[in-house]
């Protein structure tokens, strides 16, 4: 997933769909009443920073100092926008486009840092200012998109773009003036005023939902007296769940924390079902368990307001508000993609239960539920391929999928290197810097890596960035990865599984979309693309997980290092396509779930339960085995994290993902030479043309869906003559 905040590029940062990471830091020293006062610290966003690449320096940033550089930055960018405004001269690129792409640069500064602090390592203080803040920013964007005479002189360059002869310009241009029409530049004064009414209170409501959502996380989490319900998992689980105990000052306790998503982990190892069905509920019900951490009134108001902001604008529902700005262009197009392949992947699911059921009724389980899902699946594969999941984690250690699997193919596709530096600043001790140098040896990117769950941290795994490319500002990328891996008792090593390993080449994947971004206007650099492209190149990315070359270099056992063995490599293969049903199933459920909240059209109440019931019996995803990826109460992709009806894209890019991975098969595979014309051609192109076309050039037709159903197996793959 992408978190992107882009204040300065995009002008459109709101706190409520931000997320960032929290320092623990010092409050500043009181002053003496009889000592002569010191002279007054100079907040450190004021300036840039001096370290390499403009990497924010967390030795000298205190909670205290956001808000108040917030707050300054406000006030200069909007004196900046007023001059640019109140301009006599005409109209032109430079004095308005280019001035406005330059404002803004110490709010740009606080609000990334801020983005990345408060939602990986949060703390009260970071939280209340958000609520305080996310409405302010509200205000302060709308101040710029809805001036009238800021939008005239857009308007007036925009009308004479035909003579604009330089391709980014005039990309420029156009996403300029389409951000101010998709803001509400042309609507009446009384309804821009109830946009920005809207538009604050949604903002706040944001802020609210994010803290519900991680407060029941942390709430939900099961604790033990012993580790005997534990039974199953292995004795590295078993002790970091008591490490999660200490960590709430629990000691002697076990405790299984939540991760975001509907199923966990867990689940595949836990030999005691009443375990299995206490997890499973307590991650259902998670944010429906009290009324501080119930979410479920706060979504039914952001959904209402989203649908009446879509009206006040002139669209019939939000999700045609927002797919109007996106390669789906209709919510039409989106659902019928994900009901298309739903339909296979329900029918996959089925024949998935069926090979689980039998093995159940041995052990006296008369009737599959959804929490038995996991763990049956488990032992079909340790039945029938032959496959446990606790035997291929001693294969993959953290450290060495990081550095010999994820920076080794980032090597061989495109010929860049990695050192790591212990001498820049990070917010959390877990976090390591990596310097990226290209392949001619100049170093081109600062990448952090911040893998371990905190109960400070939001769930999910997520690519944004403190610092973005721009050859207008001469800047660099520095980028950063987070993740929600279970943190190893001390001593341990960091074993994960294939879906771990999966997330880091995905989030990585973000994270080289960035690092490889050669644009020079910030608003269309790097990851500011659509959420139905930007995707693209993160899935696209986890092809080279198992690519055989890459495999070999990094899946070796923790203890001898000695590569996996053939046998049990061959039996995972064998497994192949086994769980895509039961994967494509809840992901499209969640996408379908999605869209039914952003395609209400009417003021009719909403309950949430009975509301997510019937879309998925509208959408035929309602197999109560696999429950979706994410249910309404705690899916933050859509009510937190800028994805609202945009949970599609992940389906959507996934066929461009697979079409794009099958070109390369058909090309050589994983040569240095494909992978420069994949960067040439995709991921340095950030949003400065047309995607459709980008990709069409790229592939030479447009996109096929068929990759896609072979690879999950609900397509056998066209045999050869």
């Amino acid at each position: 997933m992408i978190r992107v905040s882009t204040l300065a590029a995009a002008l459109a940062v709101s706190l409520a769909a931000c997320s960032s990471p929290q320092h623990k830091t010092e409050s500043p020293n009181p002053k003496s009443e009889t000592a002569t006062a010191a002279p007054a610290r100079e907040n450190p966003f004021a300036r840039e920073s001096t370290l390499p690449f403009q990497a924010p320096d967390f030795t000298q940033i205190k909670d205290d100092d956001f808000q108040p550089a917030l707050e300054e930055g406000m006030r200069i960018q909007l004196g900046e926008m007023q001059k640019i405004a109140d301009q006599t001269d005409p109209p032109t690129f430079e004095n308005t486009l280019v001035a406005m792409e330059k404002s803004g640069r110490e709010l740009n500064r606080v609000s990334k840092v801020l983005y990345a602090v408060a939602q990986a390592n949060t703390n009260d203080t970071l939280q209340k200012l958000q609520q305080e803040e996310a409405p302010k920013l509200a205000a302060h964007r709308d101040a710029i998109y809805l001036d009238a005479k800021l939008f005239a002189r857009v308007k007036a360059i925009y009308d004479q773009r035909d003579a604009i002869s330089d391709p980014q310009s005039k990309r420029l241009v156009e996403r300029y003036y389409k951000t101010f029409i998709r803001s509400g530049a042309q609507l009446s004064q009384g309804d821009q005023a109830k946009l920005k009414e809207l538009n604050k209170e949604l903002s706040s409501l944001g802020t609210t939902f994010k803290k519900k959502n991680l407060d029941a996380v942390k709430a939900a989490a099961l604790q033990f007296d012993s580790p005997d319900p534990l039974a199953g998992m292995s004795d590295a689980d078993i002790a970091a769940a008591a490490e999660a105990a200490k960590a709430r000052k629990r000691d002697g306790k076990w405790l299984l924390t939540l991760q975001n998503t509907t199923q966990q982990p867990a689940q595949a190892s836990l030999t005691h079902r009443d375990t299995r069905k206490q997890l499973f509920e307590a991650s259902i019900n998670r944010a429906e368990h009290n009324d501080d951490n119930d979410t479920r009134d706060t979504i039914e108001k952001i959904a209402k307001m989203r649908m009446e902001k879509a009206h006040l604008l002139g669209f019939n529902t939000y999700a045609d508000y927002v797919l109007e700005d996106s390669m789906a262009k209709t919510p039409d197009k989106a659902i019928r993609l994900m009901t298309d392949v739903g339909a296979g992947a329900v029918a996959k699911a089925k024949r998935e239960a069926a090979k689980m059921q039998p093995l159940a009724r041995k052990q006296g389980v008369p009737k599959l539920e959804p929490w038995d899902w996991q763990f049956y699946s488990e032992q079909v594969r340790k039945s029938e391929y032959k496959l446990d999941q606790n035997e291929i984690k001693q294969y993959f250690v953290l450290d060495r999928v990081l550095q010999d699997g994820v920076f080794f193919a980032a090597n061989k596709m495109y010929g860049i290197t990695f050192k790591e530096r212990h001498d820049i600043p990070v917010y959390q001790p877990d976090v390591r810097v990596f310097e990226v140098f290209d392949k001619d040896g100049t170093s081109m990117a600062l990448f952090y890596a911040d893998y371990f769950k905190r109960d400070n941290k939001a769930g999910g795994a997520w690519m944004s960035s403190f610092v973005d490319q721009s050859d207008l500002f001469g800047t660099k990328p520095v980028v950063f990865n987070v993740a929600n891996l279970t943190k190893p008792a001390p001593g341990q090593p960091a074993l994960i599984s294939h879906d771990d390993v999966i997330t880091m080449f995905h989030e990585f994947g973000h994270a080289l979309h960035g690092m490889f971004s050669h644009v020079k206007y910030p608003l269309i650099s790097g990851t500011s693309v659509p959420r139905d492209f930007v995707e693209f190149p993160s899935q696209f990315n986890e092809h080279w997980a198992d690519e055989p070359t890459v495999f070999a270099n990094y899946a070796k056992h923790y203890q001898t290092g000695a590569p996996m063995p053939k046998a049990l490599l061959d039996r995972i293969k064998a497994a192949g396509t086994f769980g895509q049903g039961y994967a494509t199933t809840e992901a499209v459920g969640a996408g379908l779930l999605d869209m039914a909240w952003h395609t209400q059209s009417t003021d009719e109440k909403v309950s949430t339960d009975a509301f997510e019931a019937a879309a998925l019996k509208k959408y035929h995803v309602d197999y109560a085995l696999v429950p979706p990826r994410y249910r309404s109460s705690y899916f933050a992709h859509i009510f937190d994290s800028g994805y609202a009806a945009g949970y599609y894209a992940y389906l959507w890019t996934a066929v461009l993902r697979d079409d794009a991975f099958y070109w390369f098969k058909e090309h050589g595979g994983m040569t240095r030479e494909n992978g420069q014309r994949f960067r040439d051609m995709i991921l340095s192109k950030g949003n400065s043309e047309d995607l459709d076309a980008a990709y069409r050039a790229f592939r030479g037709r447009d996109p096929s869906v068929e990759p896609l159903l072979i690879e999950r197996g609900l397509k056998p793959e066209k045999k050869k003559s």
